[in-house]
């Protein structure tokens, strides 16, 4: 259950019906997301695996972490690694996340909240659970989407968004059938606080059983929803959609998801996340934790960071004498 939640979803205010002459967006293709672990040793599914990166333009990448409740003693996160070219968007659906980065950014995330960090030119950063969560165990699921930059800006400078979760603009449909989180971008007027470089938007929507969600969308956008849990359809063909499965759109100016009537017990509604943004149209050179445009430049990001030249970690992040520590 998303822990951004309201009492009264019929006092928000209402997304309008697009033009009934507005063409619907239909699937392209549906694909599954296969089950990794990442990091320590944390399990994530690899939302966009197996999808044409022209399709995903300007996204290159979708975990969904957990959902998993971690026994005392199991929570883990990530070692200290770099990044390049791009931006990281962490959302925390459920539980609590820990991030600092070499650029002097971080602070703590937690049921609803957003970290949005642009990496630009380099930095170092770390993301982890809380010492009180590892030690008490709980609920954990989240998501982190990196969107790409243009080559104009793969090396601006590194920042750092906390984004509240009573930051996000809260909206529903006309039959008050479904509850859309905006965290970046715009929909019918109503804006996310998410700032973002490259033209985009991103939705958390929780639709009841049987209920219609249907978008007007920028037809500049591509289009993808991606099904964090429950059961449903997207598109004017009904293509049936559940947990783990990602969603492409063609083009038009409208996007339509519906919740199946009958949901698993586990999910007593369908939650998805739907993402666009105005393609970057430029090649993509990528290596582990680099988005380039070249070989040449992502190569030139290993020697940069194999010589500390994207950050050093910060002295009170580092581990005590004589004990191992991981920057990468």
């Amino acid at each position: 259950m998303p822990a951004v939640t309201v009492e009264d979803v019929t006092a928000l205010a209402r997304i309008p019906e697009p033009s009934p002459h507005a063409v619907d967006r239909t699937i392209r293709t549906v694909t599954t997301a296969p089950s990794a672990y990442e990091g320590e040793g944390f399990p994530v599914r690899r939302a966009f695996a197996g999808v044409d990166l022209r399709a995903l333009d300007p996204f290159v990448h979708l975990d969904q972490m957990g959902e998993v409740e971690y026994a005392p003693g199991e929570a883990k996160g990530t070692a200290w690694h770099p990044h390049r070219g791009f931006e990281t968007v962490t959302y925390i659906i459920d539980g609590i996340f820990e991030h600092a980065d070499s650029h002097g950014g971080g602070g703590q995330i937690t049921n609803g909240d957003t970290q949005w960090m642009t990496a630009g030119g380099g930095v170092l950063h770390i993301e982890r659970p809380p010492e009180h969560l590892v030690v008490s165990g709980g609920l954990f699921h989240g998501l982190q989407l990196w969107v790409n930059l243009p080559a104009k800006l793969k090396w601006t400078e590194p920042r750092y968004q906390d984004l509240r979760a009573s930051e996000s603009a809260l909206l529903t449909t006309h039959d008050g059938g479904a509850l859309v989180r905006v965290i970046a971008g715009d929909v019918a007027g109503h804006h996310g606080p998410g700032s973002t470089y490259t033209p985009m938007t991103m939705l958390h929507a929780t639709l009841s059983p049987g209920a219609t969600l249907r978008l007007p969308w920028r037809a500049d956008f591509n289009a993808l929803v991606y099904v964090l849990s429950g059961a449903g359809t997207a598109g004017p063909q009904r293509q049936p959609v559940r947990t783990g499965q990602l969603a492409v759109f063609g083009p038009g100016a409208a996007i339509t998801v519906a919740g199946a009537v009958h949901q698993e017990s586990r999910h007593p509604a369908l939650d998805v996340v739907i993402l666009g943004g105005a393609p970057i149209r430029e090649p993509i050179a990528w290596g582990g934790p680099f988005v380039m445009n070249t070989r040449a430049e992502v190569v030139a990001a290993f020697e940069d960071f194999q010589a500390g030249r994207l950050g050093t970690i910060p002295a009170h992040h580092l581990p005590p004498a004589g004990v191992g520590g991981e920057t990468r």
